[in-house]
């Protein structure tokens, strides 16, 4: 359970923040980087909930719900490295369950969509505009917690990196489908201003 009742600690001020071990870091850590480029991924998801609320769109909105309690559950997961020690509670996963309700998600948008014949600019509506700006920092939070998971002294579930991996997938294809189903997305075309 998390209480709340006291936000300002003050043991940050010396530039370092603990980690769900305990263990204290600096907050320019690669580990704390990733959680917290998940966090503002989080945040831009609750830009784009409130977007598809006022144009009226009801499909897309309770996904990103669910996916915004993933992320949490996804900074937990990343705050608490698994690294063989033994803690006083047990520590919050992502598991293979919510990657795959995930690609269930995917797959429901993506069947109404009519298949790419080109990489599709970001714009359209203005939800559609606020998911790939998601979409592109969820790929940040991916290639941080890719970085980190490369060393071995930081462990990263491999579920965590699917769902981050398949996120950004989501977020790809709910742009599309909250523009019009595909039909306001806009086109790159290559070489289109030379």
């Amino acid at each position: 359970m998390v209480v709340l009742n006291k936000i300002y600690t003050k043991t940050g001020d010396a530039g370092t923040t603990a980690l769900g071990t305990g263990e204290r870091r600096p907050k320019h850590d690669l580990r704390i980087a990733s959680y917290g480029t998940v966090d503002e991924t989080n945040a831009c998801l609750g830009v784009a909930r409130l977007t598809l609320a006022t144009e009226g769109e009801g499909t897309v909105s309770p996904m990103l719900a669910r996916i915004q309690n993933d992320l949490f559950d996804l900074g937990a997961d990343l705050c608490t490295p698994d690294n063989g020690e033994k803690l006083e509670y047990e520590p919050l996963r992502i598991v293979d369950a919510q990657v795959d309700r995930l690609e269930g998600d995917i797959d429901t948008l993506n069947a109404e969509l009519e298949p790419l014949r080109s990489f599709v600019l970001p714009g359209g509506t203005m939800a559609a505009a606020q998911l790939h700006v998601a979409r592109t920092v969820s790929r940040r939070a991916e290639r941080l917690m890719v970085e980190l998971a490369a060393d071995d002294s930081e462990p990263v579930s491999a579920a965590a990196l699917k769902y981050i991996n398949r996120l950004s997938d989501f977020l790809f294809v709910a742009s599309r489908y909250v523009n019009n189903k595909g039909a306001g997305d806009e086109l790159w075309v290559p070489g289109a201003n030379r």
